[in-house]
């Protein structure tokens, strides 16, 4: 199947248009907070996670904090984001190479953030643009994947690759907006289980919401006496 060539300016006016208020969903106050915030958000809602942080940021009040926490204590704060043994474990080496590797400060450049526990490059892209303002990457996360794979901009299913397509389509200029307008859309309109294919501002475009115009036509023209 071929890429969808798309007018990409327009398709970006239009995600802007319709999500003006685009922005992180995670609370956060410090770099780490975020840091700690974007791990618990791996298969857990963003609002789950904020109803739990403020729990866990009172207690964790620096970073050293994270590091020395009991395991057993923060495993029960973090519980319901779900997957929170492992996370834990991350949460508090992550911690421990922040002391140790970066003298406390959480580092600025990719390579450097693909070396601490739990955090991978959609993380890693979305530390970058919330903290540092830096928007070299697209954090490829569920929304993204759905919304590229329907769209027809990737047909790749590992995150790294779809990213690297999606690079190549959007302007440099405009990979600080077009993370959140992907999640926006995603949660909004792009639903996993019900698309809302029919108000979506984007089916001109979609692949996915074109096939089912032309199922839905078939399935009329069926129906007709």
């Amino acid at each position: 199947m071929k890429k969808q060539d798309i007018d990409i300016n327009n398709f970006i006016k239009i995600l802007k248009q319709t999500y003006p208020d685009a922005t992180c969903s995670l609370d956060f106050k410090t770099p780490f907070q975020l840091v700690v915030a974007v791990m618990l958000s791996a298969q857990c809602t963003d609002e789950r996670v904020n109803k739990t942080t403020p729990i866990l940021f009172e207690r964790c009040k620096t970073i050293e904090d994270f590091a020395n926490i009991d395991i057993t204590e923060l495993e029960k704060i973090i519980h319901p984001c779900g997957f929170y043994k492992n996370k834990a474990k991350n949460i508090k080496l992550c911690a421990k190479q922040v002391i140790e590797n970066f003298n406390g400060i959480v580092p600025h450049t990719m390579n450097e953030l693909l070396t601490l526990a739990g955090v991978g490059r959609k993380s890693a892209n979305v530390i970058l643009l919330e903290v540092f303002g830096i928007a070299n990457g697209i954090a490829v996360d569920t929304h993204a994947k759905r919304i590229s794979n329907r769209i027809g901009l990737s047909f790749e299913t590992d995150p790294a690759k779809i990213e690297q397509d999606l690079l190549k389509i959007f302007p440099k200029d405009s990979l600080k907006d077009i993370n959140h307008l992907l999640v926006w859309h995603g949660r909004k309109i792009c639903d996993a289980r019900k698309p809302k294919c029919d108000i979506c501002p984007l089916k001109g475009y979609c692949k996915y919401a074109q096939k089912g115009q032309s199922l839905k036509h078939k399935m009329n023209k069926k129906e007709r006496p």
